[in-house]
C-alpha cells in the first residue's frame, strides 16, 4: 500500500469527518451559549431603579406632609365651628333683648335700667371679641352686592337710589371662620335701582337704570 493509499484510503475519510464533526459541535455551542452580561451595565440599571424608587418615595413624603399640615391647620382654625355656631345663638338673643327695648324707654329709664342695658352690650361685645380671637368675624353685608356665597336674600326693598341688588338691610348677622360661611347673613336687597355694569377691568359702575334695561 503507497503513501497515497493511505492518505486517501477509508482511514483519512473517516479522520476527515471526525474533524468535521468536532468543528460544528464547537460552532453549535457557541450559538447555544448566551452572552454574559456587561455587569457595569447592570449596575447602572440598579442604580436607575433604585433612583426612581427615592424619587417617587421623597414625593409621597412630601405630599404626606402637606396633607398633615394642612389637616392639622384646619383643624386648629375649624374645630370651634360647633361650638361657635351654638355661641351665635346666644347672641342673637342677646341682639334681640337690645332691639326690643323702645327708643323712649331707652331716652328715659332709670339708672338701674341703663345699668341693665349696659350690662346686655357688654356681653354681646364680650362674646363676639372672644369669637373673633378664634378666627370667628361677623360680615358686614350692608352696601355690597348681594352674594350668594355669604349672603341669604330674604326679601326685595323697592329704592332706585342704589344699584339693583345692593345688600340693603341684614335681618339677621352672618359670619365666616377661616375662609369658611359659618352663617350667611339674612339681608334685604335693593329693587329698581341702575344695574351693576361689569368694567373691563373687573369692577363695576352702576350707569344703568332698570327701566333701560
Amino acid at each position: 500500500m503507497t503513501d497515497e493509499t493511505t492518505k486517501t484510503g477509508p482511514d483519512a475519510t473517516a479522520a476527515d469527518i471526525s474533524a468535521d464533526f468536532a468543528q460544528d459541535a464547537a460552532e453549535a455551542v457557541d450559538m447555544v451559549e448566551p452572552s454574559q452580561p456587561d455587569p457595569v451595565e447592570l449596575l447602572k440599571a440598579e442604580n436607575g431603579e433604585l433612583r426612581d424608587r427615592y424619587l417617587r418615595l421623597a414625593a409621597e413624603m412630601d405630599n404626606l406632609r402637606r396633607r398633615t399640615e394642612r389637616d392639622v391647620k384646619d383643624a386648629k382654625s375649624y374645630s370651634v365651628a360647633s361650638f361657635a355656631r351654638d355661641m351665635l345663638a346666644v347672641a342673637d338673643n342677646l341682639r334681640r333683648t337690645l332691639d326690643a327695648i323702645p327708643a323712649e324707654a331707652r331716652a328715659g329709664a332709670d339708672a338701674g335700667l341703663n345699668t341693665l342695658i349696659e350690662g346686655v352690650e357688654m356681653t354681646e361685645r364680650s362674646m363676639l371679641s372672644a369669637l373673633e380671637r378664634h378666627g370667628v368675624r361677623q360680615l358686614e353685608p350692608i352696601g355690597q352686592k348681594f352674594d350668594p356665597n355669604f349672603h341669604q336674600a330674604m326679601f326685595e326693598v323697592p329704592n332706585p337710589e342704589v344699584p339693583n341688588n345692593t345688600v340693603v338691610q341684614v335681618v339677621q348677622a352672618g359670619f365666616v371662620i377661616g375662609d369658611r360661611v359659618l352663617r350667611p347673613a339674612m339681608v334685604g336687597v335693593a329693587k329698581g335701582g341702575p344695574k351693576i355694569v361689569e368694567n373691563a377691568d373687573g369692577g363695576s359702575n352702576s350707569t344703568l337704570d332698570e327701566k333701560d334695561a
